[in-house]
């Protein structure tokens, strides 16, 4: 009976490690995100940092712009930098086709991507113009644009991130 019990617990053993192996990797996968997927057409813009092609919807990676109805000061003015965001990267993806490369899905189910247009990276020329701060990404095109004053840095703004959590409304 001892033999068999040695036998019973080795076995238990090895399935607990391999069912452990087995959740690892789903939850590496789930976490890494999904193959990397390629979409390519017309693009519109939706707002600063998120736009549509070929009907789907997707998030630019590594940036944050202004909410719709978010503003900024400039020279004592309030200006609405949320829309100017939006006019931005319309301006940018009116130029030709829009590639866009992810594998990642945010809280909302979009598809995290780095685009381009015409060879331009969509995502550092919205930071770098002072149109989206970065998130952990695009830290030089971010101090070229506060050096040169352009877009948001011209003036006097609060970060997207710390708007969205003042106007915890789903209709921006």
């Amino acid at each position: 009976m001892m033999a068999s019990d040695a036998t019973f617990r080795r076995r238990s053993g090895a399935l607990a490690a391999v069912t452990l192996l087995l959740f690892a990797a789903v939850l590496l996968l789930m976490l890494r995100g999904g193959p990397e997927q390629e979409i390519t057409g017309q693009a519109e813009a939706i707002d600063g940092d998120s736009l549509r092609v070929a009907g789907e919807e997707l998030r630019l990676k590594g940036i944050d712009a202004p909410e719709l109805l978010q503003t900024c000061t400039v020279s004592s003015r309030e200006t609405p930098c949320g829309r100017e965001a939006r006019t931005a990267l319309r301006r940018l993806l009116s130029s030709g086709l829009t590639t866009c490369i992810g594998s990642e899905r945010d809280r909302y189910g979009r598809l995290l991507v780095r685009c381009r247009v015409r060879g331009i990276d969509v995502n550092a020329a919205m930071v770098r113009e002072g149109h989206a701060v970065g998130l952990g990404a695009y830290a030089l095109e971010e101090a070229e644009a506060s050096a040169a004053y352009r877009g948001l840095w011209a003036g006097e703004f609060e970060r997207p991130a710390a708007w969205r959590a003042r106007h915890p409304r789903s209709d921006r």
